[in-house]
């Protein structure tokens, strides 16, 4: 006889690490920011020297336990789901292992400890607390608008290497070794430094001529700094409108029935964002939940 997948101790466990709908799932998740912050925070102070030489011992331990609970956790995530490998091989089920690995690490490689950082990357499940589906969805259009322009952008970072190489070169050989361009690798990395607006100073023309063709490439930089803002800034636009036409058509086809989304996660997929009242997965057609 089946047990009742709604009341399986296994079903339960996936909704309290998945579900950021019920109370359960927001403490939990809460709580897992919170130890992530704290985390952050004890490798921070303890790459403070003097405050590791007075407190190395409890920064230590409070690193120990937190490292722990999100060993617990990551085995806790891998059991809930229906296939593991799923979430193993996902975005978050890397990132949550890279996250436990370092503490175990520092046994064999000496300041590995500080990799825990990646852990920062987790934050993103803060969306998942907040709700804030609308940013989501502006940071998808961004990432849509980049990979669309992506050809236009490759083009013009060789044009910028081009020019790079071009007025490299003519400045090792108008200033030469005695102003600082010992050579042409060298005088390239001050023309990008220079090309970029950054400037570090490092290095700096000297004669006439080339200080007259520094104030060509600066000004070039300015310019060379909108184009790739323009490009993706069209894109951006492009993507927006098109996505506003959806939704405006989205909303004249369902203002009766008025259909929600919510956070609801797979058990077989983890897909989200299923419309409310969904009995079967929209991606896997999987059984969200038994009646």
């Amino acid at each position: 006889m089946e047990t009742d997948e709604k009341h399986s101790w296994r079903a339960k466990l996936h909704e309290l690490i998945y579900e950021a709908d019920t109370p359960a799932g927001k403490l939990f998740d809460v709580l897992l920011l919170f130890f992530i912050l704290l985390s952050i925070v004890l490798v921070m102070l303890e790459s403070v020297n003097h405050i590791d030489e007075k407190y190395h011992d409890l920064l230590n331990i409070g690193e120990w336990i937190v490292t722990i609970l999100f060993s617990l956790e990551y085995i806790l995530r891998i059991i809930a789901v229906k296939k593991p490998k799923k979430y193993i091989f996902s975005f978050y089920g890397m990132i949550d292992l890279l996250s436990t690995l370092p503490k175990y690490l520092s046994f064999f490689i000496v300041g590995s400890q500080a990799l825990v950082t990646l852990r920062a990357l987790r934050l993103l499940r803060v969306f998942r607390i907040l709700k804030l589906a609308r940013y989501l969805g502006a940071s998808n259009q961004l990432k849509e608008s980049i990979v669309a322009s992506r050809v236009k952008i490759l083009v013009f970072l060789f044009a910028v290497l081009v020019s790079s190489v071009i007025f490299g070169t003519i400045m090792y050989l108008v200033e030469g070794e005695e102003n600082g361009f010992t050579n042409i690798p060298k005088s390239v990395y001050w023309c990008i430094v220079t090309l970029t607006t950054v400037g570090f100073g490092d290095i700096a023309p000297q004669t006439a001529l080339g200080q007259f063709i520094t104030t060509i490439i600066m000004i070039l930089g300015y310019g060379i700094i909108a184009v790739p803002t323009g490009i993706v800034s069209a894109e951006y636009a492009r993507s927006a409108n098109k996505a506003a036409k959806n939704e405006g058509e989205e909303k004249l086809g369902h203002s009766i029935d008025n259909v929600h989304t919510n956070s609801q996660s797979c058990r077989n997929c983890l897909a989200e964002k299923h419309q409310d009242k969904a009995d079967f997965c929209h991606k896997c057609g999987f059984k969200l939940h038994n009646d």
